[in-house]
């Protein structure tokens, strides 16, 4: 498995009683970062949403699944990381109760295993104009996702290839 510098894996803490259960997600004191934005999305099973991060105004996001079951993809984009351009996976889901934080400078997406809600939490707000998307396919990353035919965004079929990213981003 590949190690990329800044991506913790968290395992929430949960109680359960007769009630039902109840998770403590995030605390500050184990992630030092300020986040400042959340959002949620809900998808189908098969729904991708990825691969997204933003140039100019990278963020960092802190994620849980909070129904449902997602594979979870994050790929290092920083230029002067050793790592750079290779892949981390992982499932996430509300079972497992894990909790990810993705480094600012990585893109990241997912797939749905079933149908899911996930909450994000970000350090960063969103940047409409500094937003790019790569390929989730693309045969250069190599990634081994577990579906063929996801359903995809009209936005994330017009994402570029990993080599446009490289050029855009004037690596190399």
């Amino acid at each position: 498995m590949i190690d990329i510098r800044g991506l913790k894996i968290f395992k929430s803490k949960h109680f359960y009683d007769n009630r039902g259960y109840f998770v403590e997600i995030f605390k500050k004191k184990l992630l030092k970062k300020n986040l400042i934005f959340s959002c949620i999305s809900h998808s189908k099973k098969n729904v991708l949403r990825g691969l997204h991060m933003q140039l100019k105004n990278p963020q960092g996001k802190f994620l849980t699944v909070i129904d449902g079951k997602i594979f979870d993809v994050v790929v290092d984009l920083r230029k002067n990381s050793k790592n750079f351009g290779k892949y981390f996976s992982i499932i996430l889901d509300s079972k497992n109760k894990n909790s990810l934080y993705i480094p600012e400078g990585c893109a990241h997406g997912f797939v749905c295993l079933k149908k899911s809600t996930v909450y994000y939490f970000c350090t960063k707000y969103r940047d409409k104009k500094s937003e790019i998307g790569i390929k989730w396919n693309d045969k250069s990353l190599n990634i081994k996702w577990p579906v063929n035919k996801p359903i995809l965004s009209k936005k994330d079929k017009q994402n570029i290839l990993f080599n446009e990213y490289l050029k855009i981003a004037k690596i190399k």
